[in-house]
């Protein structure tokens, strides 16, 4: 791919990204829709997917902003049914579908079919997080389909490195196999782990918000590169890294927040873009190099089928069957509900890793073009049967969160000791001759602060109307534009420089940022 088709594939991405944001429809869908349609445009150049673009280009810096958005506690506290998923469920797909893709299609060996078997593995959550996070799925849902997508590459991988082993003659067997695995998790755990530590220290000393962002930006490619050379999972350790910065990004400045975060929503934006239109542009490619006829494709849509069923047949028993042998989960944890499982059970869309594991396979590897074409239809098929049903039966089930009433009483418990233990350390820190309308003002906003989540709490907008909160935050925002609008006139008419002006416009846009909480 030149660099034109992909300046070209960018800026086509993200046109259609804008138009489902305008629209309210799932973007990745749409651009996978999108693309099936354009790659047969007459003209239209040749868009093949190139597997270290997507594995070292694209896919560290995905993981690690998902990381650095993750909950580490969150994930911890639901270490066993991640793994589940990440771990066990992989290899059973692996092993399932594999068995499946054999049968239908006797001519690809069962190494063969164990290697398309890893490839389709590792769901993406991309898509299942963005309609959940639209929809308002229960927090545990997010955080199962979250962690899963995080560790489930690093499974998958390793799996397919056995399995194309095994194919191509060379000697792994499955018991090294295991042990690499092991290995690489552990290693590409500590190694990420210790280049987060390693930059969280730096960052802390640099005092230097573009600096520490800049350095940021390094981290994702740096662990995935360390952890590959040396031999080791660099998906883990991409993760690993990301997991302890996210965490300890409290203790960083807010000026690196707010520009990490900025910079990160329009790096996913921009990648996720270009991966899933690119998936549909290789409709014409996968067809043109794999002969595709219509038995064959029958065969791949049993793939498709065995794919489907496979996640739903693990994850009941996954969910109930530790319940049922352990009194200290049934006692831990809250019963599963039934609809939640099976939402759960259906968010199972592959993505472009298995496209760029299925590229990658050797060029004279027997039934290579079989594997590309049953992938392709996999990866399309999850995303269109499953991608755009999911909406539909998250409504139909009314599976919604019940966070928000804990999480805002919480929020306001915390917040009335964080204003009170603000008033008294003003009161420590005021020394004789301070003005009293200074004292006053900010006390006043401590506690407008700590009032503001208490109103919140079992308020109904028909019956109580605008909260005090609510109408000073929509004062003073029509404060802040009204200053705004005078700087940028006072700019415009050459009253002050771009220099004041930026400088203005920051702590603007901070103190709107703080108001909106966004």
């Amino acid at each position: 791919m030149q660099g034109v088709e992909i300046l070209l594939l960018l800026a086509g991405s993200l046109a259609v990204t804008a138009v489902a944001r305008r629209l309210d429809w799932p973007a990745p869908l749409l651009l996978v829709a999108v693309g099936l349609a354009v790659s047969f445009v007459p003209g239209m150049p040749s868009f093949r997917l190139e597997p270290e673009l997507v594995l070292v280009i694209v896919l560290p810096p995905l993981l690690y902003s998902s990381a650095l958005d993750s909950s580490y506690v969150n994930i911890r506290r639901n270490i066993r049914p991640i793994g589940l998923l990440a771990i066990g469920l992989v290899l059973a797909t692996t092993l399932g579908v594999g068995l499946v893709a054999h049968l239908a299609i006797p001519a690809l060996s069962l190494p063969a079919s164990l290697v398309l078997g890893a490839i389709v593995a590792p769901p993406d959550a991309v898509a299942a997080v963005a309609i959940g996070r639209k929809l308002g799925l229960p927090r545990r849902i997010m955080t199962l389909l979250t962690g899963e997508s995080l560790v489930n590459d690093a499974t998958a991988l390793t799996a397919y490195k056995v399995a194309v082993a095994a194919a191509t003659g060379a000697a792994m067997s499955w018991g090294s196999g295991i042990l690499t695995f092991l290995l690489a998790s552990v290693g590409g755990t500590l190694i990420g782990y210790l280049i987060g530590v390693v930059v969280h220290w730096i960052r802390l000393r640099l005092h230097d918000s573009v600096l520490e962002s800049g350095l940021g930006m390094l981290v994702p490619f740096g662990a995935y590169l360390i952890g590959e050379a040396a031999y080791t999972s660099g998906v883990l350790a991409v993760v690993a890294a990301g997991l302890y910065l996210g965490h300890n990004a409290p203790r960083a400045g807010y000026a690196t927040r707010l520009q990490e975060t900025a910079v990160w929503r329009a790096v996913d934006m921009l990648l996720e873009s270009w991966v899933f239109a690119l998936i549909g542009l290789q409709l014409r490619v996968v067809l043109t190099d794999s002969g595709a006829t219509w038995p064959l494709f029958g065969s791949a849509l049993l793939v498709l089928l065995a794919a489907i069923v496979v996640r739903i047949l693990w994850v009941y028993p996954g969910t109930y069957v530790p319940r049922l042998l352990s009194a200290k989960i049934r006692e831990r944890e809250e019963p599963p509900s039934p609809r939640g499982v099976f939402i759960v059970a259906w968010t199972g869309m592959r993505g472009v890793v298995s496209l760029a594991a299925a590229s990658a396979l050797p060029l004279d590897m027997a039934g290579r073009d079989v594997i590309l074409l049953c992938t392709f239809v996999v990866t399309v098929g999850t995303l269109m049967v499953q991608g755009l049903s999911l909406p539909g039966l998250i409504r139909l089930l009314g599976v919604r969160s019940t966070d928000e009433h804990t999480d805002t009483l919480a929020e306001a418990q915390v917040k009335y000791h964080a204003a009170k233990a603000s008033v008294e350390r003003l009161d420590q820190a005021t020394s004789e001759g301070t003005p009293e309308h200074v004292v006053t003002r900010l006390k006043l906003l401590a506690e407008h602060r700590g009032n503001a989540a208490w109103e919140r709490l079992g308020r109904s907008d028909d019956e109580i109307g605008e909260t005090p909160a609510a109408r000073w935050q929509r004062l003073r925002l029509t404060m802040l534009l009204a200053e705004r609008e005078v700087f940028l006139a006072a700019r415009d008419a050459h009253e002050i420089d771009d220099e004041v002006f930026r400088r203005v416009q920051r702590e603007l846009d901070l103190e709107e940022a703080a108001l909106t909480r966004e």
